[in-house]
Order: structure tokens, then sequence, then C-alpha cells
């Protein structure tokens, strides 16, 4: 499977966000992962439903929507109406209702998402991987951008695809986000992930397409 690239707006240009997403799509870009942050869950506030419907309407790129937030049960129905195509959710944030909440993405026929923050072993999320369509490792303390890529978690890439051969998921995209760059990417792919996060290595490149089709590999 080719690795899927999905770009961070985070680092985006936030006055300029059609024309950057126009820039990564043309680099060779499949999915926008779209950081969702409420100042709560993580100590940043981003952008929430309106945003992602906005970008809806001037891309057919897959919306990767990534919600870093305590309550997401509370805004999945926003998300939905809004336009995304994937919605991964904490299961920090609200773990006794992960079932639940992995249902109700699906009921609307949805990508269902899963992510660990790196403090959370695998283990805790090995019974959810027969339901969820991705997995969503992140290697850099959820919250900012361009933060340093913590090779201590990479270990959990190993343990997640293990545990979707054991379970028969073939199909499971195994996600990496936080630091990742050209180095990081080739350490991630090879342990077994197949869809990465990048922000600032690609937006603060003087070659969007060269930092795109380097984690592409």
């Amino acid at each position: 499977m080719e690795t899927i690239v999905s770009p961070s707006i985070l680092s985006a240009d936030f006055a300029n966000l059609e024309h950057d997403i126009k820039r990564v799509e043309q680099a060779g870009a499949r999915w926008i992962h779209i950081d969702v942050m409420d100042g709560h869950f993580v100590p940043n506030i981003t952008i929430g439903a309106p945003v992602v419907k906005s970008l809806r309407k001037v891309t057919d790129l897959t919306l990767d929507v990534h919600l870093m937030i305590s309550e997401p049960k509370k805004y999945i129905k926003d998300f939905v109406d809004s336009g995304a195509d994937i919605i991964t959710f904490h299961y920090e944030s609200q773990s006794d209702l992960t079932f639940d909440i992995i249902k109700e993405i699906k009921s609307y026929s949805k990508l269902a998402g899963l992510s660990i923050k790196p403090a959370t072993p695998t283990s805790a999320i090995e019974k959810f991987i027969s339901y969820v369509d991705m997995v969503l490792i992140m290697t850099v303390e959820p919250g900012f951008g361009g933060q340093k890529f913590m090779h201590e978690c990479v270990s959990k890439i190993s343990d997640i695809k293990e545990y979707a051969r054991i379970y028969g998921r073939d199909d499971l995209f195994i996600q990496v986000d936080g630091g990742i760059n050209d180095a990081t990417a080739k350490i991630c792919t090879k342990l077994g992930a197949n869809s990465l996060v990048a922000g600032s290595y690609i937006f603060s490149s003087s070659d969007i397409n060269l930092a795109v089709s380097s984690l592409i590999g």
C-alpha cells in the first residue's frame, strides 16, 4: 500500500487555507489533516466544525479530522454534517464511551479513528482494533505543531501492526502524527505505518512537491 500523506493544516497559512490545500493536493497528498483542539484536552485552541464545512467546499480530498477535545461524543454529528470523511478521537478523552463513539461515527458511514497519546500503551486499545478503521499513534504530545519526534513511541507501530494481523485487519490504517519528516517517515513506514501526518515539514518547505513525495516513499 502506498503511504497516504495527510498534511496538517495546523501549519498552513490560515489566511490562505484554500491556496495551501490546493498546493498539497497538486503535490500528491490524498488527505487533509484537520486538528481540532478545545484548550481543555490539550493546551491550545484551533478550529471547529464551521471551518471544516468551509474546507469541504474547496476540496474533494479526504478530510481527516482529528478531535483533540474532552467530550468528542457531543460533537460527532457536527463534524459529520460539516463534511468530515474520517473522524478520529482520543481514547483518553472518554475511554468509557469508546465503543459508543466508534459506533456513532460509523452509523453515519464515516471512517472511525482512535488515537493514543505517547503515555498510553497500545494494550489499552487492543479490544477496539476490530471496530475502528484507523489507529493514530501520537509521536509528540498533542497540542502544538513543530515538536520533536519521540522515538520511544515507534514500538507502538509494530504493536498495532501485530494487532491488525491477529484480528484480520489488513485494511487498518496505521497513522503516525508528530515530528514527521523524510527521515522519521522511513522509520514509521518500515514498522508498518501507512498514513503519515506532517505539518511544518510540508508547509515550511521551499518545495512542497518534494516534501510530500519524500514521505510517500
